[in-house]
């Protein structure tokens, strides 16, 4: 009797024991881990030497599919197809349990990235570096292969969504022709590179109603009457060369160059200087927002994809004035008209001058993360300190798109009126967004 008292006891302590016991965690992914993949984007962009109109529709495509698969599990999320452009009818994928919703939308990106981006392989190798992590977060097998299934299925049909934009039409384009024309873009020093992506402006938009539904008053006309407004504009990038900038001045120039065509010379070579691109800077901010506010994924996912969406349509509308004004950069006016002698800080771009690309793209972003974020949120950009540019503190969104417009006039790369009226067009594009995603009536002017 003795024995079968001790033996209920031990059984009842083990119960006890197995009951209090925690139950097993099931790891969760976090905004982090969407800004990981775009980090990576980065990487191969950069290896890839993207152009800034492509590396914003690399970024758009990629949001967009992990947007898509959360969009399939969440009934607060808005459908796509009610917001962009010939979006198609998603099909739910074969797998319908045992998947993770958030690690399925990474796998969409990566999956979507790997295929849009020349260095796929590397992206490839990146996707496995995931798994080997979430295995030892805790992840089943069976769990992994389920989301990594549901995330290649969404994100095949996220590709040919983006093959139907028409990009890969522009490559039977006839090759851009020069106008030679008084005031016109001419291709500009060291290396003279050709005109990128002149037929930009053709590719679908994602949320506008075309590429020229924003149009910004026309550039004050050339002349080189020295009385005129263009004249006073040539002078004013005059003043701004190289050797006359301040340290400060410099540091904002610097700051925000992102030009992933720089090239130096270096006796008989030419060396490319591989930085991001202005939209790569921006979705680098909107991961640091994220981390900052402590924003779940859902909606780190959708402050990305919404930003992502914005820098597209932004370029194209951007590029459609670019390519239609065709403008002269300072550089090639001053060198013509004033004084060979003068270099800009800044290298200049290979595409025409008006408007702003930077001014237009910034306004854009800041516009979309301040309706998330406030007008006072105050962050710290450390996006560029692996190619040895300190962080800089700002205030506020549209404090650093103002900026970014700046450095455009203390690099000597563009003028005045380029700057201003970007920013204007680039607040439109921003609205117009913010509008498509809150159901609100977005500016139609």
């Amino acid at each position: 009797m003795k024995n079968l008292y001790y033996s209920i006891a031990f059984i009842l302590l083990i119960s006890v024991n197995l009951g209090c016991r925690p139950a097993k965690i099931t790891p969760k992914l976090t905004s982090a881990d969407i800004t990981k993949v775009i980090n990576q984007m980065m990487v191969e962009m950069i290896h890839d030497v993207t152009n800034p109109p492509l590396a914003a529709r690399f970024f758009a495509y990629t949001c967009i599919s992990g947007y898509e698969v959360l969009s399939q599990n969440d009934p607060k999320m808005q459908q796509l197809d009610t917001i962009l452009n010939g979006y198609p009818a998603i099909k739910a994928p074969s797998v319908t349990t045992g998947f993770d919703t958030r690690l399925s939308a990474v796998f969409a990106m990566v999956a979507t990235a790997s295929k849009l981006q020349p260095s796929g392989a590397a992206l490839k190798v990146f996707e496995q570096k995931l798994i080997d992590s979430c295995i030892n977060a805790g992840f089943s097998q069976g769990k992994i292969d389920s989301s990594l299934k549901y995330g290649q299925q969404i994100s095949a049909q996220l590709l040919a969504y983006a093959k139907s934009d028409g990009y890969n039409k522009i490559s039977n384009y006839k090759r851009y022709t020069l106008k030679g024309t008084p005031g016109s873009w001419d291709p500009t020093p060291p290396a003279y590179i050709a005109a990128v992506e002149p037929y930009f402006r053709t590719v679908r938009p994602l949320t506008l109603k075309s590429s020229g539904q924003f149009i910004p008053v026309p550039p004050v006309p050339f002349s080189t009457d020295k009385t005129s407004a263009f004249y006073k504009y040539l002078l004013q990038c005059h003043s701004l060369d190289a050797d006359s900038l301040s340290a400060d001045q410099r540091t904002v120039a610097a700051f925000w160059d992102c030009n992933p065509f720089a090239v130096q010379d270096n006796g008989h070579m030419q060396i490319g200087l591989k930085k991001i691109s202005p939209g790569a800077h921006w979705m680098g901010i909107t991961g640091i927002a994220c981390k900052k506010a402590g924003v779940d994924f859902e909606r780190a996912m959708r402050v990305n994809t919404m930003v992502a969406i914005g820098l597209m349509d932004s370029f194209i509308s951007c590029w459609n004035e670019k390519y239609k004004t065709n403008r002269i950069r300072p550089e090639t006016a001053i060198h013509k008209y004033m004084d060979a002698r003068w270099h800009s800080f800044l290298q200049t771009p290979p595409f025409p001058e008006y408007l702003s690309g930077h001014s237009f793209i910034s306004s854009t972003a800041a516009a979309i993360l301040t309706s998330f974020f406030g007008d006072n949120f105050k962050y710290t950009d450390d996006v560029e300190v692996a190619f040895g540019i300190p962080p800089r503190e700002f205030s506020s969104f549209n404090k650093a798109a103002v900026e970014a417009g700046y450095s455009r006039l203390l690099g000597g790369i563009h003028f005045q009126d380029g700057i201003s009226n970007g920013k204007m067009q680039g607040e439109l594009v921003g609205a117009w967004v913010l509008g498509k995603f809150t159901g609100k009536t977005p500016v139609t002017k």
